[in-house]
This record gives C-alpha cells, sequence and structure tokens, in this order.
C-alpha cells in the first residue's frame, strides 16, 4: 500500500518519510507476475457452504493490528448480511509478516480454500503470490499496488491508475484541454506522475509539463517557484497534484499559490482525498478544485451498520474486505461451479460493495464507481455522481 501518516507542525514531512520507509516503500518492490486474466479456479459445490480464507493483519504490531482487526470485522458484517450464509469464512492471521503470510496461505490452501482474500501488504501478498502460483486459486488482495496485479492476483485497493482516468476524463468534458503534472520525488509520486500521464493520454488531454519537488519542506519551498513558471509558460488549463492530504498537499498547494498560480485562473486537480483531513478543504489552493470520492451514500450506510455491530468506526480501509467478501458471496450465490475462474470475477456488471460499484479487470487490477467532488468554500459539493453500476463502455 502507498501510506502517509498524519503530519504534526514542521517536521511533518520528516515524518512522513520515515514511516513511508517502512510502510510504503517496502511494499512497492516490483514483482513479476505471470499473464493475465487470473487462473482457471476451482469447481465449487455452492450447495454447501464455500472455503474461503481471509488473510488479515490483525496480530501485526501497532497500526497494522487495528487495521487486521477492521478488515476481519468488515469481512464479517458482509457474512452476515448475505442470506443462507453462502461462504465458510476462516481466518487466518498474517501478522502483517510475509513470512507468515507465505505460511499461513500454504495451511489455508492445504485445508481447502478455494480462493484467498487479503493479504493487506504487497510483500506478503507477494509471499502468498508463491503460494498459489501454478494452482487454480486466484486471490483477492488488498494492496493497491498494481505491481503485483496480473495472473491469478486480483488487487482490491484503491488504484492511482483508476482515480486519474476518472479525473482526466471528468476533466476533458468539462472542457479543460491540458494538464500541468505536480509530484513529489518519491515512489508514490513517481507512480502518480505516470498514472495521470497515461490517463491523460487515454482521454485526450495534453500534458503541457511536469515539475517535481523533494519531499521536504525545504525542498517543496525551493522548487515551488520554478514549478510555478513552469506552469505559467506552458499555459497548461489545470494542474493535477499527487500529494497527499496528510503530508505534503498543504505545502505544495499553498506554495504555488503564492508564486502566482491562482486558482481561478488554473484548476487545481487531486489525485488523492482531499476531504480525508478536515482541515484541507479550507488551503486556498484547493478552492473550486476537483478530486474524486466514493459512492457517498453506499459508504454512509456501510459506517454506519459497521458502527451499529461493533460500536465504533471502520479503518478505512475496512471496506476493501467487505468488497471481497460480498464479490465472493455474490459469485457463489450464482450457483455458477467456475463461480471463482477469472472470467467470473471479472464479469463486465462487476459488484455493489462498501463504498458503491466496482469491478475486478483482466490485468488484476479494478474500476470503482468514483464521484467528481468540488471544494466550494471550505465545503465538499459533489458535482458528478459516482456511477451505479458498469455498462458496456465503462460506466
Amino acid at each position: 500500500m502507498f501510506a502517509f501518516p498524519r503530519p504534526g507542525a514542521k517536521p511533518v514531512l520528516r515524518t512522513a518519510i520515515a514511516a513511508f520507509a517502512l510502510l510504503g516503500l517496502a511494499a512497492c518492490q516490483s514483482v513479476s507476475v505471470p499473464g493475465l486474466g487470473g487462473a482457471t479456479g476451482p469447481q465449487i459445490d455452492s450447495s454447501k457452504p464455500v472455503p474461503v480464507a481471509l488473510l488479515v493483519p490483525k496480530g501485526a504490531e501497532g497500526g497494522g493490528g487495528v487495521v487486521g482487526r477492521s478488515l476481519e470485522n468488515a469481512a464479517l458484517l458482509a457474512l452476515s448480511e448475505m442470506p443462507g450464509r453462502p461462504v465458510d469464512l476462516r481466518i487466518y492471521d498474517t501478522a502483517g509478516d510475509p513470512g507468515v503470510t507465505a505460511s499461513v496461505a500454504t495451511t489455508a490452501v492445504r485445508e481447502g480454500a478455494q480462493i484467498l482474500i487479503g493479504p493487506l501488504y504487497t510483500q506478503s501478498t507477494s509471499a502468498a503470490t508463491g503460494v498459489i502460483a501454478g494452482q487454480d486459486i486466484n486471490m483477492l488482495s488488498f494492496s493497491n499496488n498494481t505491481a503485483v496485479a496480473g495472473g491469478n492476483v486480483f488487487i482490491l485497493g484503491q488504484t492511482f491508475r483508476d482515480t486519474a482516468n476518472r479525473m482526466t476524463a471528468f476533466a476533458r468534458n468539462q472542457g479543460v484541454g491540458s494538464v500541468a503534472i505536480v509530484h513529489a520525488q518519491d515512489v508514490a509520486g513517481e507512480a502518480g506522475r505516470v498514472a495521470i500521464a497515461e490517463a491523460a493520454a487515454a482521454n485526450g488531454l495534453s500534458v503541457a509539463t511536469v515539475g517535481s519537488y523533494p519531499l521536504s519542506q525545504r525542498g517543496i519551498s525551493e522548487a515551488a517557484p520554478r514549478i510555478a513558471e513552469m506552469i505559467r509558460q506552458s499555459g497548461a488549463q489545470s494542474v493535477f497534484l499527487t500529494a497527499n492530504v496528510d503530508s505534503d498537499l498543504p505545502l505544495i498547494s499553498d506554495a504555488l499559490v503564492n508564486a502566482g498560480i491562482a486558482p481561478d485562473s488554473v484548476r487545481f486537480l487531486g489525485l488523492t482525498r482531499w476531504n480525508s483531513v478536515a482541515s484541507a478543504t479550507s488551503l486556498p489552493a484547493l478552492q473550486g478544485g476537483w478530486f474524486t470520492l466514493p459512492d457517498q451514500a453506499m459508504q454512509s450506510g456501510f459506517e454506519t451498520r459497521y458502527r451499529a455491530a461493533y460500536g465504533e468506526m471502520p479503518h478505512p480501509l475496512a471496506g476493501l474486505a467487505y468488497d471481497g467478501v460480498k464479490a465472493v458471496g455474490t459469485l457463489v450465490a450464482s450457483g455458477r461451479r467456475d463461480a471463482f475462474s477469472g472470467g467470473a470475477l471479472t464479469a463486465a456488471q462487476g459488484f455493489s460493495g462498501a463504498t458503491g460499484a466496482f469491478r475486478l479487470l483482466p490485468d488484476g487490477t479494478n474500476q470503482r464507481g468514483l464521484a467528481v467532488a468540488q471544494v466550494q468554500d471550505g465545503r465538499v459539493m459533489v458535482i458528478d455522481a459516482a456511477p451505479k453500476r458498469f455498462g458496456r463502455a465503462g460506466f
């Protein structure tokens, strides 16, 4: 997973870099995967509960354990909402460790699991991939790293590519013809840059210029005037920021405005969820800017049901486990003996999940029904609703 911690005051970016090194860089190593489209899949007997393995890091230290327990709760919530309980959900603790993940994945397969849901981290996903390689078993990982997707591995995490595609398609339809990409000089920033550039090309936007900055307060301060001049010289109609709200977004957005990039003349676009920290929507540069959101009604409903069941709000990633179990249960309920095959998992109509419609793609990535929101006077307004279902052409 690409992840950033919450900021403090001046040490915020140094803290972000340290935490990213622990959670992000280790998780973003490129992994070679075979082929596309998923395994053929086992033949299942839907007349009785089908064994399904859930791999979560509930025994991990610190935040990983918190996420793991929330993932488990969300999976159990999804199961409780299914008529007839079509899934025999078996929970395995990965402890957030690749070696443990490989061990429990081996045990899960030996004990009859017909599909794996999880694990969370990219390195753990790679470890589990080695266990199921060459077998007729698919895996729905919680990772958002496209490097591990493909073959019999599908990722459920929201990807930069999906967000960039939604945003650039919307921007083009609104008459935006060019974009300047502004990104941090780190793994997530570079991945975001690539995703935006590819999405822009696919949706008919020209990339007017690309500017980057070191992920530090000094680096941003020194780079902003140079980037602002590049944007002015290029004539870009929009600025697409890869910055995360918990780290570099406040600094780079303010620095660009201070360097003369006015948000009332150049539209700011966001690759990340700008409203995940309430104070971010008051940033001057973001006023009038666009970013994506999941289906708000679906997300609110999920959070309400989760809170009623467990007495607390779900972790932001918990919905991924709900989605995985919901998809698997829906396929079992269809009565298909090949319900866990690559072809069944990538059905064009997709599934209804915790935060809206989603579908798995033959290359192992996913597409989610996202809304487009605009920041207006510090408030978030949905200006293009999330699609409720997928059609032949996508939405």
